[in-house]
């Protein structure tokens, strides 16, 4: 991580930026980001299916989210196999397909609480997510408590550092921003990523808190849209290099990670728009 990166958004909260998120908006290219992004949502849900079968493509939307959170995650399961299994228990891959199946279920039910208490929701969402797990659960990482996220090797902020940026991000929630709903997404998703908060788990959590951004502003509201799987689909080497990007908090870093998740969450959106073709066919 550069030595002269800009400091992340959260841990600018507070401190007289006033919304420190809109500039990252005006960001060059992050606007066509934004305008390509809501007009791939509107697509899909101006597809014809959805007004009769929304229900059957939000269900299947979920499946496919957390089978492509699992494989950011390490556990590379085929969509069939995620779909066939009902035991999850059996070794480290199957319990982290669990997990990201339990955050897709929770995450809905968590929408109400978020502008509110976003801590509150991430510890739950924690805790459901090593549910599975012997570590204590559903709360930040103390002073000396290994972490285990073996896909992202940046620099682990200690607790301290953790407890502070964790509390700005939870102020930017609280307070709102006039930034597109795409931004506060990719820096909720960011922001966890780095932190790696939690003893494990981390990028399921952070995968599902960038779930609940996108359906809680209106603009996924069916939550029809998995990034998760468009996430998975650029691949975890892109992820991660797009990871660093947000970490060094520099300009074009910053605007390269809100790009990219942009096209996760237009991916996802193919993934949808295949679905409800498929059932307008009948062959789904």
């Amino acid at each position: 991580m550069s030595t002269t990166a800009d400091p992340p958004p959260s841990s600018r909260a507070g401190s007289g930026g006033g919304d420190p998120l809109a500039a990252l908006g005006a960001l060059p290219g992050v606007p066509d980001s934004v305008d390509s992004v809501r007009k791939a949502v509107d697509r899909v849900y101006g597809h014809r299916i959805m007004r009769r079968r929304s229900n059957e493509i939000t269900s299947e939307a979920a499946l496919r989210g957390a089978r492509g959170s699992a494989a950011l995650s390490g556990a590379e399961w085929a969509l069939e196999e995620v779909r066939r299994r009902s035991d999850f228990s059996g070794d480290d891959e199957a319990r982290t397909v669990g997990g990201a199946l339990r955050l897709t279920a929770e995450a809905g039910q968590l929408l109400s609480i978020w502008r509110q208490s976003p801590l509150r929701v991430l510890a739950r969402l924690h805790l459901v997510a090593a549910a599975d797990s012997a570590e204590a659960a559903g709360r930040p990482r103390l002073a000396g408590e290994p972490v285990e996220e073996p896909l992202i090797e940046l620099p682990l902020p200690d607790a301290d550092e953790v407890a502070g940026r964790l509390e700005g991000l939870s102020r930017l929630i609280i307070a709102g921003s006039a930034a597109p709903a795409l931004v506060m997404a990719a820096v909720v998703h960011g922001e966890l990523l780095s932190l790696r908060p939690f003893g494990s788990h981390n990028g399921l959590v952070a995968r599902a808190a960038e779930r609940i951004v996108l359906v809680g502003s209106g603009l996924d509201p069916k939550s029809i849209c998995p990034a998760e799987a468009g996430h998975a689909e650029l691949g975890r080497a892109a992820y991660v290099a797009a990871l660093d990007g947000y970490a060094s908090g520099t300009p074009d870093g910053m605007a390269a990670w809100i790009a990219h998740c942009g096209k996760a969450v237009e991916l996802g959106v193919r993934e949808s728009t295949a679905v409800c073709e498929a059932l307008q066919r009948g062959a789904a």
